[in-house]
């Protein structure tokens, strides 16, 4: 029900935009999710669809945006000035904007597949 896209290779300082295509989905909120080898996965950021708000983890607040096409069905996470510490599967669920967290899912959340990121010179 979703499906994510847009992950690749790119050198420090580079900039990738992630898709997250929910084709025949009602959500509050969709974000983003990252998970590095031997890490616990994160929220990355976070859009509201009742009113495009947004949050963002302090390690991307100012780097990546979080933004949606409504008439693609599209959210998407433009990222920019990328870090080696941003490589890392990165997801797309639905769920619940979360001040502490950025992004919390629920129980009915759906889940897109991951989408690699490596940054690396």
């Amino acid at each position: 029900q979703l499906q994510a896209s847009g992950g690749g290779y790119v050198q420090p300082g580079g900039s990738l935009r992630l898709s997250c295509v929910a084709s025949g989905l009602d959500y509050y909120a969709i974000g983003w999710f990252r998970q590095a080898p031997g890490k616990e996965r994160e929220g990355v950021s976070c859009i509201k669809s009742s009113d495009d708000s947004t949050r963002y983890a302090n390690s991307v607040s100012g780097r990546f945006t979080i933004f949606r096409d409504n008439a693609k069905n599209t959210v998407y996470l433009q990222m920019n000035s990328l870090k080696p510490e941003d490589t890392a599967v990165y997801y797309c669920a639905t769920g619940l904007c979360s001040t502490r967290n950025v992004v919390v899912t629920i129980p009915t959340s759906s889940w897109g597949q991951g989408t690699q990121v490596t940054v690396s010179s």
